[in-house]
């Protein structure tokens, strides 16, 4: 039975226009009892959110506080990226707009591999970070979790299941990149997956 003063919820905003990934998250939960609706779902379309933190877990706190607010509905938010070791740790918060030009993956892993040129393979090491929010209709966070995943950056793209630099990220254990993995492995070992597990918890404890 829900706890006395706690509203049951059944339908949850995901905070993305990336249909990727919000068919990444809808594979967890939808079986879970949950209705999903993605930032393209609602009408009228809500302006953006300002996503200027410098950490992932700033970001996703943005979004999740702001759509949730402004839309009333329970929300949750990711902010995801790659950091390369070799760049410092670029592209980072910055990696869906590395290049200049939003969402645009093509020009981001252009620019991604261009400025790895000099890089030898081995020393290529990368990871993809994810930090997930959960923000009530009121704007208040009810729960942060967060994922990574290890690899390296290689020259050429293989395989099309993934999206992002999905197919630049290879996972030197499974010999594979992340755009390569079948989807039902890529959930449960991606920086997303990890992250999203561990907020399915919360989600379970909390409702």
């Amino acid at each position: 039975m829900n706890p006395p003063g706690r509203a049951m919820y059944t339908e949850l905003l995901v905070a993305t226009s990336n249909r990727g990934k919000l068919a990444e998250i809808t594979t967890l939960l939808a079986p879970r009892g949950w209705r999903l609706l993605g930032l393209a779902d609602l009408h009228p379309p809500l302006s953006e959110a300002v996503e200027d933190g410098d950490t992932f877990v700033a970001n996703a706190e943005k979004k999740a506080c702001y759509y949730a607010h402004t839309s009333g509905h329970l929300t949750l938010a990711d902010d995801s990226g790659l950091e390369v070791e070799a760049l410092n740790g670029q592209p980072g918060v910055h990696s869906a707009r590395y290049a200049g030009l939003p969402g645009n993956d093509q020009a981001n892993n252009a620019l991604l591999i261009e400025r790895l040129q000099a890089i030898p393979a081995a020393q290529r090491r990368a990871r993809f970070r994810c930090a997930m929010v959960l923000a009530g209709p009121d704007g208040s966070i009810l729960a942060t979790t967060e994922g990574t995943i290890e690899g390296l950056v290689i020259d050429a793209p293989r395989g099309r299941n993934g999206f992002g630099y999905d197919p630049h990220f290879l996972i030197p254990h499974l010999g594979q990149t992340a755009a390569e993995l079948p989807p039902e492995l890529k959930n449960q070992i991606s920086h997303r997956g990890q992250a999203l597990t561990r907020m399915i918890e919360r989600l379970a404890q909390i409702f």
